[in-house]
């Protein structure tokens, strides 16, 4: 049985390991989120990882890896499923806001009872299709975890995007193939390996911009 301390105590670790810095009340609001995620993803089906423990390595971790690489103050996560890595980045940028964007209704309420649940303030919960989400603001940051390919991931989101935005596509092994297929309306930007304490997979960065050339 996985009890709160144990879960605490891991994040602690797993934080310090990374060299995150975050208040008290966020590793707790951290925790509790995978202990909410593991209760009702096993009626729901929200995440292939059964585990609490690796949730936090495979999840938690995973996600707040992108965090030096954030732009705020307004932040698009596209196909968040059960708020990842948007849920994570919102809780330790308390000073950014997020707007977490997916189709899967049943996905989407979870987020929502999260929200209500944690009295979380700086996100927003969309319950639609990309293509069909359109807004008077842009965003400085579009961000994806769960796109298989990158040109489509970059099409569906330009126009949510500011000018001077970026696009951070997250990926496990380095996508050589995409990169040489990319659309010259964008520029590559960085690559940077995301190398994690405690999880021993193959994780990169996608750092895209416009191509202001054109």
């Amino acid at each position: 049985m996985i009890d709160f301390k144990s879960l605490h105590t891991q994040l602690l670790k797993l934080l310090s390991g990374n060299r995150f810095e975050v208040s008290k009340k966020t590793s707790q609001q951290l925790v509790d989120y995978v202990l909410l995620l593991h209760k009702w993803n096993q009626i729901h089906n929200l995440t292939s990882i059964r585990n609490p423990l690796q949730m936090l390595s495979k999840h938690i971790m995973d996600s707040l890896a992108i965090s030096p690489y954030l732009r705020g103050p307004h932040i698009l996560d596209v196909g968040t499923g059960a708020g990842l890595p948007g849920l994570p980045l919102a809780l330790t940028h308390p000073h950014y806001h997020f707007t977490l964007l997916d189709s899967n209704g049943k996905k989407t309420r979870f987020l929502t009872y999260i929200l209500q649940t944690l009295m979380i303030s700086n996100v927003d919960i969309i319950s639609l299709r990309v293509e069909k989400y359109d807004v008077k603001k842009c965003f400085n940051s579009i961000v994806s975890r769960a796109f298989s390919q990158l040109n489509n991931f970059l099409h569906k989101t330009q126009h949510l995007c500011c000018k001077d935005g970026v696009f951070l596509a997250m990926k496990g092994r380095y996508p050589i193939e995409e990169i040489n297929n990319l659309d010259n309306q964008f520029q590559l930007i960085d690559t940077p390996a995301l190398r994690i304490t405690g999880l021993d997979e193959k994780r990169h960065l996608l750092i895209i911009g416009f191509n202001r050339s054109l």
